[in-house]
């Protein structure tokens, strides 16, 4: 089985949906499961993982929804509010839905960057576990030491990184970036998706060999077992299409075992989501 392991869903609003700014063209429009899916197929994927890209638990109703009618979606990665009074109870309800496999908050957006310290987010999120639910942490470099300090108070608790936080491919620099994923990979209740790389590259102008040092040192600190395969789509048309996205990683790949490419490609996905 093979699974992208992070794409979105949405029916645009240009509220909903502010973080698509004026140089984002592309992504204003509706993006559903007839458009991912001949893409999906063409690559060799038999699956993926929807995630949220608004923060409504409605957008969670809408993508388990879209799961439901369309069996390629194997899980989804929702939005709850973590920091409600009542966040225990919000969980269950959505919990009761096996499809919803992860909860995702846009950590990388907000004005305080160690928000996901906050004694409220972090009761939210000693819940996840009850459930057995995953939390995806959407972050940049400099959220990096923060997150160290969240997975570290709960070692019972998978968390998945997206984008291996966006490192600094357009300036072709590792510091500090590196050294902070080093010692994040060091908790082993964390995977990482090799996902969102091409548009943190000059779009449309970025070469192979441009994200080597990046996959390198992420094979390399966190192996095959925690490692997962994203596309981001329709979020990477604005560098590439979803085959050179996808492409971009099997492609890497080729130099490893057929076992350890297989957990990269779907069943690290399976295992950490629970996929069903």
């Amino acid at each position: 089985m093979k699974i992208d392991a992070h794409q979105h869903f949405w029916r645009y609003h240009p509220v909903e949906h502010a973080w698509i700014g004026d140089d984002m063209a592309a992504l204003k429009r509706d993006y559903l499961p007839d458009d991912l899916q001949p893409d999906l197929r063409a690559a060799g994927f038999d699956g993926c993982v929807a995630v949220q890209a608004s923060q409504s638990e409605a957008e969670t109703d809408f993508l388990l929804n879209l799961a439901k009618r369309h069996p390629f979606i194997r899980g989804v990665v929702g939005w709850v509010d973590l920091r409600a009074e009542d966040a225990a109870d919000r969980l269950a309800g959505f919990a009761r839905n096996p499809l919803l496999r992860g909860i995702r908050h846009g950590l990388q957006d907000e004005p305080d960057d160690r928000f996901m310290l906050r004694p409220d987010f972090r009761r939210g999120l000693g819940y996840l576990k009850q459930f057995g639910l995953c939390y995806d942490l959407l972050i940049h470099p400099k959220h990096l030491p923060v997150a160290l300090e969240l997975v570290r108070a709960f070692p019972d608790q998978p968390f998945v990184l997206d984008h291996l936080a966006k490192p600094f491919v357009r300036e072709q620099r590792m510091a500090p970036w590196g050294e902070d994923m080093r010692a994040l990979a060091a908790c082993s209740n964390v995977s990482c998706k090799l996902s969102g790389l091409v548009t943190e590259a000059v779009w449309g102008k970025w070469q192979p060999v441009d994200f080597r040092p990046y996959l390198d040192l992420a094979l390399e600190a966190f192996g095959p077992d925690r490692l997962l395969i994203g596309s981001d789509w329709p979020v990477c048309r604005l560098s590439a299409s979803y085959g050179e996205t996808m492409r971009l990683i099997t492609d890497y790949l080729h130099a490893l075992s057929e076992t350890e490419r297989a957990k990269i490609t779907g069943l690290t996905a399976a295992r950490v989501y629970r996929l069903r």
